[in-house]
């Protein structure tokens, strides 16, 4: 359901947009880095409109990597220590409630007192 709300807000934002700049076809003086030119406004304000969605798009990419790269360091560590665990003998089956850990901390300081 919450990707296809993200569907029909986009359908509607490219409607909103199409119609903006349909009614928006003017000649406007543009100032570029390196001079001055002119392009309809229709044309300028798609181009920003695509502009944006690349810049978003990019920056949503980038994040998306670096959170694959994060979840493959993470499953490498959980896999090491899940070796770890075996090779002292520890079935990952068994679960430590907290009051057992809770008892065990205990029992340890209280032998090494």
């Amino acid at each position: 359901m919450k990707g296809q709300s993200y569907v029909i807000l986009a359908i509607i934002f490219v409607i909103i947009v199409a119609v903006f700049a349909v009614a928006n076809v003017s000649p406007v003086e543009v100032n570029y880095l390196l001079g001055i030119g002119k392009a309809p406004l229709i044309l300028v304000i798609l181009f920003s409109v695509l502009m944006g969605g690349i810049i978003t798009a990019s920056a949503g990419v980038v994040k998306i990597i670096r959170q694959q790269r994060e979840h493959k360091a993470l499953q490498a560590e959980c896999n090491r220590l899940r070796s770890i665990l075996k090779e002292h003998g520890v079935d990952e089956s068994e679960q430590i409630t907290e009051s057992e850990e809770d008892d065990s901390i205990e029992k340890q300081s209280g032998s090494e007192t």
